[in-house]
């Protein structure tokens, strides 16, 4: 997929040739303030927007002009938004186009009708409320200046936007469920209602060892066609086994193009991929298109120094994940962040395991769970055809449902995420509530930082214990609150030790935030391979998440800093994380 790594397209998934980039120079205004400048789509609180200031602001507005090329006319102009949090209107040449709620995923709007077709005026009016406990907002802080686990807030523009003309007769959504265990693929198809009558042609292919050519009479708008991938060229049975299934370790992709045709001309042309790739969970164990498969993952806040949530570049997205790889694992679970799709398609195309999540909520209310819903129901949606995610976390640490381990209503919020990511997805596991007070779940994920200090031999035995078996690990409390919430208990689901770690390497220790604390490299190394050492010891855990890839802000436990340079030598923490394996396994 050269061609889309060279475009840069915000929307790798569904890329379409034509298109025009509204990143850049916009004006900016504080509520009533005077206009001034920033740099799209960098948050005001950032460096790279050109503003740098951290000031509480819950109403911003962002205008710019530009002209559409004069070729597109006769066309649909549709403006894309990656993400503006956490509500806004939109408003074209002084008429308001839409409005749109949720600050994780983005949206889009067709602007044709308030186009002049010489130069043309946006205007974003955002709300962002900088202090509300009710709206998803992951890791944003509440109160004024970042502390703890808690940072500087990303408000309006965050992803990029864009222009792109689309015809009347067009490909609106595509959707791809890979069946590993017969070869096949099914590709959902969404188009307008004036494609009836129009001829799809559909090409897949995969470098020089596989073609497929379709062409077909559309006539229905909306439809589904299965591929058998493999036909002839390999035996059925051995079909993971020769590279054809997406893994960390052979990310195969197959490449497809899907184009619309009406009396010998073109109407539209869409380019896209897919995985063949299963996930499940089964007998106490994950297992990756049929085979047992180990998850060493590493937890990524997506926060980088001069630009918070917003990547700086799309090369620092595809450094993130080779350096995690460098190191020894083989997937991130993207913590309290819906991430840019673009790190995702760079997981698809390097080979990384994704667990995919979105803001929480910090209080409950009945609006806290409408606007959970409504914008998880987006994100599963928008990134469901990635073969990286493996894995949806719908809460994490009961965050926004704090009385979860005894309220029925909290815990009904906890099913329904649940319930509603498995009715929209089918090829995913869902993980209910990340670290304890669980529900409803295919993953029994625990949270443990009790690991000990140097020290302190007694904790460290006691956590080496506490991982050793199921009953130990459930009966743990490690944070002094129970694995399961009230009226359930574990049910066979496999075991995961997706938080714990967090030590802080910095030489001084007294301003450093972390689980514990070490001011040397080597004690450093010490600490992380006993710890490594005790997960690798258990009967009973298959799979880990280490506290975290990079230190953020005040927030100094990563193995990266920062501005992403090694603490460790990389090849010291890939022979200490290669030496884990699963129960089944050593």
């Amino acid at each position: 997929m050269e061609r889309l790594k060279a475009l840069n397209y915000p929307r790798p998934q569904f890329m379409r040739k034509e298109w025009l980039s509204l990143d850049g120079v916009w004006d900016f205004r504080f509520y009533d303030e005077e206009w001034q400048k920033i740099n799209v789509p960098y948050c005001y609180q950032s460096e790279m927007s050109g503003i740098n200031d951290n000031r509480p602001c819950s109403f911003v507005a962002y205008k710019r002009t530009f002209k559409v090329p004069k070729d597109w006319q006769n066309r649909r102009i549709i403006i894309n938004f990656g993400a503006v949090d956490y509500s806004c209107k939109l408003f074209v040449n002084g008429q308001f186009i839409g409005k749109h709620t949720g600050g994780n995923i983005g949206f889009s709007m067709d602007i044709t009708k308030s186009l002049t077709w010489d130069s043309e005026e946006i205007l974003l009016e955002v709300q962002d409320p900088w202090n509300d406990e009710l709206i998803p907002r992951g890791k944003q802080y509440w109160l004024k200046e970042p502390d703890a686990i808690w940072y500087k807030r990303t408000t309006g523009i965050w992803q990029s936007v864009w222009l792109e003309p689309i015809n009347e007769t067009c490909i609106e959504n595509l959707r791809f469920t890979s069946d590993v265990d017969s070869g096949q693929v099914e590709i959902a198809y969404t188009c307008s209602e004036k494609t009836v009558g129009a001829k799809m042609d559909l090409n897949i292919h995969l470098k020089d060892e596989f073609q497929k050519q379709l062409s077909f009479t559309l006539n229905e708008s909306k439809g589904k066609i299965t591929v058998d991938i493999f036909e002839n060229h390999i035996f059925r049975s051995n079909f993971h086994n020769n590279g054809w299934c997406w893994t960390p370790e052979s990310p195969t992709l197959f490449d497809i193009n899907l184009s619309l045709e009406k009396d010998g001309i073109i109407l539209d042309s869409v380019e896209s991929y897919f995985g063949m790739r299963k996930i499940e969970a089964r007998d106490g164990k994950i297992y990756l298109n049929n085979k047992p498969y180990y998850q060493k993952l590493i937890l990524d806040q997506g926060y980088w120094p001069q630009s918070l949530m917003t990547p700086p570049s799309e090369e620092a997205l595809k450094q993130d994940i080779l350096m995690s790889k460098a190191m020894g694992f083989n997937g991130c679970r993207k913590h309290q962040k819906a991430e840019d799709p673009r790190f995702l398609y760079w997981a698809d195309r390097l080979g990384y395991l994704v667990w995919g999540e979105i803001g929480s909520c910090i209080s409950f209310s009945e609006d806290s769970v409408r606007r959970l819903m409504d914008e998880w129901g987006e994100a599963v949606m928008r990134d469901y055809n990635h073969p990286s995610i493996v894995a949806w976390v719908t809460i994490n640490e009961s965050w926004g449902v704090p009385n979860i381990a005894h309220d029925k209503q909290q815990q009904a919020l906890s099913l329904a995420l649940y319930y509603q990511c498995k009715a929209l997805d089918k090829t995913r596991l869902v993980v209910g509530n990340d670290g304890w007070e669980i529900t409803k779940s295919d993953i029994c994920a625990i949270h443990n930082y009790r690991h000990g200090a140097i020290n302190d031999y007694e904790t460290q035995e006691r956590f080496k214990n506490s991982l050793l078996s199921t009953e130990n690990l459930l009966n743990a409390q490690p944070a002094g609150r129970r694995i399961y919430a009230d009226g359930w208990e574990h049910d066979g689901s496999p075991i995961m030790l997706t938080e714990f770690g967090g030590i802080s390497l910095v030489n001084d220790v007294d301003k450093a935030w972390g689980y514990t604390q070490v001011g040397e490299t080597e004690t450093f190394i010490k600490e992380y391979k006993r710890i490594l050492e005790a997960i690798g010891n258990s009967q009973a855990l298959y799979g880990f998440c280490y506290t975290q890839l990079s230190d953020v802000e005040q927030e100094t436990n990563g193995l990266l800093t920062y501005d992403r340079k090694y603490k460790v030598d990389p090849e010291i923490i890939r022979k200490i994380n290669d030496a884990v394996k699963g129960f089944d396994m050593v």
